[in-house]
């Protein structure tokens, strides 16, 4: 059983519950990795954080991927004095994610036709809900953006005000860096929600497994 204690710092997991759940953990963040990269792809806007992490890439050298990893690792820095617990699975989240986007977007060309670049767009959406569905399912701890905002959330706001704040905020400050804000950030806004939710019961791995 995964265990927590108020306080705590990280969220401790028996090695043998670790390395059962590890295959599912980063199949997740594959899937994940490859649905943002997929939008990326796309060119018709993206989520909120891939927007910032897009603005980064294009006013520095770094990959978008590597710009992901980079902004993770900057937000886990504010959990500190949230005083967030932190998991195995958030420092994997921190790093593969990033690597799996880089490593997609040199896998797949961005489309030459209108109705391709749509198909990239839906089915990265599909595949972030997904890959959410599986990393969030395995307990092993949340990642650094989530975590942000729930440890934002613990201290008076509404978790939906928390989450709004802070993905605006990502928003606003990557469509000023130069990232992509289209039809696709307001199809990911509307429909991310709705498909974790219906995913997620479905391949979450009970806490007492």
């Amino acid at each position: 059983m995964t265990t927590y204690r108020p306080g705590a710092m990280f969220i401790r997991a028996p090695w043998p519950v670790v390395r059962a759940r590890f295959p599912r953990l980063l199949l997740g963040l594959f899937l994940f990795g490859a649905g943002s990269a997929l939008q990326v792809q796309a060119n018709l806007g993206l989520s909120p954080w891939e927007v910032l992490h897009q603005g980064i890439a294009t006013r520095t050298p770094l990959s978008i991927g590597i710009a992901s990893i980079v902004v993770s690792l900057g937000v886990l820095l504010l959990w500190i004095p949230l005083r967030q617990a932190l998991g195995v699975g958030t420092v994997t989240n921190a790093v593969m994610i990033g690597l799996f986007i880089d490593l997609v977007i040199f896998l797949v060309p961005v489309p030459g036709t209108l109705v391709m670049r749509w198909v990239l767009l839906v089915g990265g959406i599909l595949l972030v809900g997904i890959g959410s569905g599986f990393y969030i399912g395995v307990h092993l701890g949340p990642g650094p953006r989530d975590g942000l905002m729930t440890g934002i959330a613990r201290r008076g706001p509404s978790l939906r005000l928390a989450r709004t704040g802070v993905e605006g905020s990502a928003l606003l400050i990557g469509w000023l860096l130069g990232g992509t804000v289209g039809v696709g950030t307001v199809l990911f806004s509307l429909t991310i929600g709705p498909i974790v939710q219906f995913f997620l019961p479905r391949l979450e791995v009970p806490v007492a497994a």
